[in-house]
């Protein structure tokens, strides 16, 4: 019998009858439970009540556990799935609202799937329509959903994508790696897009190459949220999502096309280990808490009152703020630099000329400190955007993997 947080008491329901257990007896407690003395557990939890239905909640749990079965608890349940009908037939409007009501969308309008415009997407690739792509499940006890190619381009055409976009989509449903994550602490996921394809498309690694300022980089962000939401079940609150604040990262993710051509470091993808070429078009996915402005962070500070208002330029030594951030970033999830190029620059010009250099020192620590909680191989260097400000972001993501593009086109 699970004893699970109360908060979870709709997702334990969904997960118990998709195992065929519908009837399971569970018993909710009042959380969280990290983070609390001993005695606010026991006041919370040991002579506390279940939240739910308010009775104490030990002596409610030896009940459910002593007590023998009823008849009706002892009936298993059958998994039943109804997609219903292959396509269906409205007005524009209703259909929308139908697929907000049954919810196929992230809550905003989408372009209606017609049949004309999912076989005009899938254009974009030689593979079959109903080739199994890949399996994915939102990372819940529940079981995995598979999909095909054509549920790929479906999602695709929802999210506005181009037909020349649809190859990055599938070599990224093909991973399996869901968009948008189970976990109550609101994971955030990303993609960064290495070769020749990300001037063949349009993606934006110029000015604002972060955000949504691309038709190529949102709407291929958008569309892995979406297959995951109807390819394999994810982004349900409540059940398959229970990100106790949210991340609203999480409606297009973080999609990123390196700047290859102003970086002054190897691609990204050619620093991986294995062995892409640069110009070789790879999509890597990562995982992660997300990215924030690097003024986020004290060591960063650009306001001392000299020089008219700004630092000296000696004062402001790029490599040393980006070691002093990862310094007091949670390891979990590593680190992660979005550099522009001029701070990518300013990096090299100190001595740093690869990647690795830098990653190195960047954990190696000073003399008396201990040893670094972070390897070199969890910290993440990627540059792109503008060249009109030393302006750059740090969070904590890491890549959970690549693949190649090509072989889905």
């Amino acid at each position: 019998m699970p004893l699970v947080l109360y908060d979870f008491a709709t997702q334990q329901a969904e997960v118990a009858a998709n195992n065929g257990m519908p009837r399971l007896r569970s018993q909710f407690i009042r959380g969280p439970v990290w983070g609390r003395t001993r005695a606010q557990i026991r006041r919370s939890i040991i002579e506390g009540s279940n939240p739910i239905t308010g009775r104490p909640g030990m002596t409610e749990l030896v009940v459910k556990l002593t007590d023998p079965l009823t008849d009706e608890e002892k009936k298993a349940g059958d998994m039943k799935r109804d997609s219903g009908p292959a396509t269906f037939t409205d007005t524009p409007d209703n259909l929308q609202r139908m697929f907000l009501e049954k919810r196929w969308t992230d809550f905003l309008p989408v372009i209606l799937p017609t049949e004309e415009k999912v076989e005009e997407m899938l254009k974009g690739t030689s593979h079959d329509p109903e080739e199994a792509l890949g399996r994915m499940s939102p990372n819940s006890p529940s079981e995995y959903w598979t999909y095909t190619v054509r549920t790929a381009a479906i999602n695709a055409v929802m999210a506005g994508c181009r037909p020349e976009y649809l190859p990055i989509i599938l070599a990224v449903g093909s991973t399996g790696m869901e968009a948008i994550n189970v976990s109550d602490s609101g994971w955030v996921a990303g993609l960064v897009i290495n070769g020749a394809i990300r001037d063949e498309i349009g993606l934006n690694y110029e000015i604002g190459a972060v955000g949504p300022y691309a038709l190529a980089n949102t709407t291929i962000g958008r569309a892995w949220s979406l297959l995951s939401i109807n390819g394999g079940n994810c982004g349900k609150a409540g059940t398959t999502y229970m990100g106790t604040v949210g991340n609203p990262m999480n409606l297009i993710n973080i999609v990123i096309a390196e700047n290859e051509r102003d970086s002054p470091f190897e691609p990204l993808s050619t620093r991986l280990g294995k062995g892409y070429k640069r110009g070789q078009n790879i999509v890597s996915l990562l995982s992660g808490w997300g990215i924030l402005s690097s003024k986020n962070w004290k060591f960063n500070d650009w306001g001392s009152p000299v020089d008219n208002g700004w630092r000296k330029p000696e004062d402001l030594n790029f490599p040393q703020i980006i070691k002093d951030i990862i310094n007091v970033q949670d390891s979990l999830f590593g680190a992660c630099a979005i550099l522009s190029p001029p701070i990518a620059n300013f990096v090299k010009d100190a001595g740093y000329d690869t990647v690795e250099k830098f990653t190195q020192w960047l954990v190696t620590p000073g003399a008396g400190q201990p040893p670094h909680l972070l390897r070199p191989g969890q910290i993440t260097v990627i540059v792109t955007g503008g060249s009109n400000n030393n302006y750059w972001s740090m969070g904590a993501m890491f890549v959970n993997t690549s693949v190649e593009i090509d072989p889905w086109r």
